[in-house]
């Protein structure tokens, strides 16, 4: 309950200053509000006051011309100035001033009874008497105009004197404002600031005298609290600054060692070097010099590679490694300290084992095995991802001998066979002596040999095509452009794949089927134009076409294998697409191989 009173109460000063200064700046609103709305009334009332001196001061005139023109009552200008006198005299203004204001309303009305009078006796009244009665009633007039002129001055006059007042009101409150505002808000927020400048600065020691009891006063309590906690606070808190600047210093350096480490193996392919520089930089990070690295293969018991601490001569000295093999990460006590043996190995694959001897009866801290195994595994990582890059590029030989096998077999071994059955020939025509046969013979193994060096060329050409830093675009353009080159047929291509991120594998495939699809159409087509077509189709699946204008391919081929079908066959199975080869309806031959690319694959499995 006693909190709760306290709360209440503080609750309760809380809005004081702001209400008290909520109260002045609703007087000073109230007074400005004020004074605009009495303006705003009197300049109302005097809006109309200015046409009624202007209207008044006509009557005058048109009282004099009335009469001095009633001395010829047919006269058009006389009816014409008798109407327009009565129209004044009905103005509306009148009416505004007849109903607000008793005095010239009794003037206007008496002059307008007046000039009834008058206009009733015009006609028969004489020169001399029409001046006279147009006389007294021209001073009725001016009167009347004094009158109306005299209440407009007391109306600016009253306009003024109520600005003067509210001027005077407005400085005499906003310099009450002020003051109170100086005493009461400024100087305990200047003592605040002074106060909070020097905690700030390290100087607990101040303190603050409570003055009122509302919110700056509760500020300074609260202030002089703080400052006594935070001054029985501040000798301990250096202590737990420096442990904390400590681990983040560490963590820094385990951070930047793991980034340095991953860089190295994945940048390139892992060596004796780098493991010496991991490790070398292990030993700073953890603080443990005796760091050995031992890398084994599947099969063998004894290191292929020891990594040891420098000046330090090999501290095992066993016979075999099957204890550090078969031993598991928990530390191991000796005489001369801990060891802790991490094994390098990934997937079931075993790469070898991180030993680590402290020297000391202190085991390694959590963080410090936590490094030591992630080390271990990226190692690993690294070790299994060289043997697998290894094995692609054996892979990919194999598969790029086999197709290299397989064009020698259809071209060069070919051909080399029909020069031997010519070769054959030749050797029965000698002793036979039989000239046409050897004219023959000969003939047939001069054009036998030139198809075997042009095959040979061709197949150089192809062994040497590669995708460069211009991608495959580029390759694609720089063979066509040979082609073009040596046949004088025009090239054409439409490429279409700068969204698709196609692998170096299936790259060198793509330009080898358009390589061999391009040579069928030099050397079998006859036509004049080729056109190479690249692209993507709504599934995903790319679409190589190789199409020409020329004779076109037979309808019924008994030898597919001479346009190069089976080595173009083998490529597509490498890319595991579908290759036809059809005549096009236009004339001509196309060549159209479709897949779906790695990646995709990759995402579908």
């Amino acid at each position: 309950m006693i909190g709760k009173r306290h709360d209440s109460v503080r609750d309760k000063m809380q809005f004081s200053i702001v209400t008290r200064i909520g109260v002045a700046l609703a007087l000073i609103v109230a007074l400005a509000l004020g004074t605009m709305i009495i303006s705003y009334w009197i300049s109302e009332r005097a809006d109309s006051d200015a046409l009624a001196i202007n209207v008044a001061g006509s009557l005058r005139m048109q009282t004099y011309k009335v009469a001095m023109l009633s001395a010829s009552p047919t006269d058009p200008e006389f009816s014409k100035a008798r109407l327009k006198l009565q129209e004044s005299w009905r103005h509306p203004v009148f009416k505004r001033l007849n109903v607000e204001h008793n005095a010239i309303g009794s003037l206007f009305n008496q002059g307008k009874s007046a000039w009834v009078l008058l206009d009733a006796q015009l006609e028969t009244l004489a020169l001399d008497q029409r001046y006279l009665l147009a006389t007294s009633q021209v001073n009725l007039l001016d009167e009347l105009v004094s009158q109306i002129q005299a209440d407009a001055e007391y109306k600016v006059r009253l306009l003024r004197t109520v600005q003067v007042i509210a001027l005077f009101a407005t400085v005499l409150l906003a310099a009450i404002v002020l003051h109170w505002l100086r005493n009461r808000v400024e100087q305990p927020l200047t003592e605040l600031t002074r106060a909070a400048h020097r905690i700030g600065q390290g100087d607990f020691t101040t303190r603050l005298v409570q003055q009122q009891p509302d919110e700056l006063g509760v500020l300074a309590t609260t202030l002089n609290k703080m400052s006594d906690a935070i001054a029985s606070m501040y000798g301990n808190l250096q202590k737990r600054v420096d442990a904390q600047t400590q681990a983040l210093q560490t963590s820094n350096t385990k951070l930047q060692f793991l980034y340095e480490m991953v860089r190295n193996l994945t940048i390139d392919t892992v060596d004796k070097a780098k493991l010496d520089s991991i490790i070398e930089q292990l030993h700073g990070v953890v603080a443990v010099q005796d760091i050995e690295l031992c890398l084994l293969t599947e099969q063998g018991d004894r290191p292929y590679l020891q990594i040891q601490p420098e000046n330090q001569l090999d501290p095992c000295e066993r016979e075999s490694c099957h204890e550090c093999i078969e031993a598991d990460e928990q530390g191991q006590c000796r005489d001369d300290g801990y060891v802790y043996r991490y094994q390098v190995q990934r997937d079931n694959h075993y790469y070898g084992v991180l030993v680590v001897r402290t020297g000391s009866l202190k085991p390694l801290l959590d963080w410090q095995q936590q490094l030591l195994r992630t080390v271990a595994d990226h190692i690993a990582i690294a070790m299994g991802l060289k043997s697998e890059h290894e094995q692609t590029r054996r892979i990919a030989l194999m598969q790029e001998r086999t197709v290299i096998a397989r064009e020698l077999h259809d071209s060069l071994a070919q051909a080399l066979s029909y020069l031997k059955i010519q070769v054959s020939r030749l050797n029965k025509a000698i002793p036979k002596h039989d000239e046409a046969m050897l004219m023959d013979v000969t003939a047939e193994l001069k054009q036998g040999l030139d198809n075997a060096y042009r095959q040979l060329r061709e197949l150089l050409t192809t062994f040497r095509l590669k995708v460069e830093g211009g991608g495959l675009e580029q390759a694609i353009h720089q063979a066509i452009e040979v082609l073009t080159v040596q046949s004088g047929i025009h090239f054409r291509l439409q490429y279409q794949l700068f969204n698709v991120p196609l692998s170096p594998h299936e790259e060198i495939h793509l330009l080898q089927i358009i390589r061999e699809a391009s040579q069928n159409a030099v050397h079998h087509s006859k036509g004049t134009e080729v056109l190479v077509r690249l692209e993507q189709h709504q599934d995903h699946r790319i679409e190589l076409a190789v199409e020409d204008n020329g004779v076109g391919i037979p309808d019924k081929a008994e030898k597919l294998n001479h346009y190069g079908l089976a080595i173009m066959q083998e490529r597509s199975r490498q890319l595991y697409g579908v290759l036809a080869i059809e005549r096009r309806p236009q004339g001509g031959t196309g060549v159209y191989f479709r897949f779906t690319p790695e990646y995709l694959r990759q995402v579908q499995a």
